[in-house]
């Protein structure tokens, strides 16, 4: 679990994130990260849309993503922020293979 300061939980950040943080594209995520360049531990944030099926299942992709993120964080570049949209076949896609993906994307920003 990520603990609340590895949480983005405003709107305005999520859209900063979005908008100019460097893109990572996979069959099932869309990875967004930026730099804050504050001395502070990396922050995540999650997009599930009604796209990717019933609340269940964006509650389920959901806890695998940050299953992924928390299990992550110790090679994330502090100060890094994360935004993760989760595209309609993260529905159908396994822990193991958004964690690779996730992780493939994460990687390119590790410490």
């Amino acid at each position: 679990m990520l603990a609340r300061p590895n949480r983005l939980t405003r709107g305005a950040e999520y859209k900063a994130v979005v908008r100019r943080g460097a893109k990572c594209a996979g069959a099932h995520t869309v990875t967004y990260v930026t730099s804050s360049g504050a001395d502070r531990a990396a922050r995540f944030g999650f997009i599930v849309s009604k796209q990717v099926g019933s609340a269940v299942t964006r509650n389920t992709v959901r806890r695998r993503l940050k299953a992924v993120c928390a299990a992550a964080l110790p090679q994330v570049r502090p100060g890094a922020d994360v935004v993760i949209r989760a595209l309609p076949d993260a529905a159908r896609a396994d822990f193991q293979q958004l964690r690779s993906e996730v992780t493939r994307c994460l990687m390119r920003w590790a410490a």
